[in-house]
């Protein structure tokens, strides 16, 4: 009987990996290495209920976000499964912690794209008062942003500060204490930033809606 439940309780987390599996590279452009750890009974399971959930995945493209690592974590998820096709929904609108890593070419071609330029000229213009933004750097633990002047040959390359207040990302120039908000969604909250081995880590929490 025990060993009937532990195989049965096995057969339907992997199913719900695979479940979330296909709903992950559903959303994502592309997503790398998943790894899916879904600790729950049997039972809950049946009952549509996820008690906790660890998710880890590398070389992301989500809505053109570039992102060399992710790891999310949830507890007490309630869910409606579709066996047959696999299709999974979150129906509590739970809270999701999370762990972003960006490298500095992620982070660059990120901020240059079409889709994403306007933010990286935004920062430009709001702590540097040049027009374009060229290039980032990290070195050393330390955020350094290339900028020019339009119709100009000349750049400027500065030293960035990235600080954390009340659940929104700020960048700030020093060298003329200049400080902007980065956007991000309302439902997003981050609790803290550091760069580390050459890796800007961002950690925080938000709902989960697909």
């Amino acid at each position: 009987m025990i060993s009937k439940r532990i195989k049965e309780q096995g057969i339907l987390a992997k199913l719900l990996e695979q479940g979330i599996r296909v709903l992950l590279i559903k959303e994502c452009k592309k997503i790398s290495n998943i790894k899916i750890n879904i600790i729950s009974s049997s039972t809950k399971i049946i009952k549509g209920e996820i008690q906790k959930i660890d998710i880890i995945a590398e070389d992301i493209n989500y809505k053109d976000l570039l992102l060399d690592g992710v790891e999310l974590k949830a507890n007490n998820l309630k869910i409606n499964f579709k066996i047959i096709n696999k299709e999974l929904c979150f129906k509590n609108n739970p809270r999701m912690k999370f762990k972003i890593s960006l490298s500095q070419n992620s982070l660059k071609n990120v901020l240059i794209s079409n889709k994403w330029s306007h933010i990286g000229n935004m920062i430009s213009k709001g702590i540097l008062n040049q027009d374009k933004l060229e290039n980032v750097k990290i070195n050393n633990s330390q955020l350094f942003i290339k900028t020019s002047e339009e119709k100009k040959s000349n750049y400027e390359t500065e030293k960035i500060d990235i600080e954390t207040d009340k659940g929104k990302i700020y960048l700030r120039n020093r060298n003329n204490n200049k400080t902007i908000q980065i956007p991000f969604e309302e439902k997003i909250y981050i609790e803290n930033v550091n760069i580390k081995n050459n890796l800007i880590n961002i950690f925080g929490y938000s709902s989960i809606s697909f």
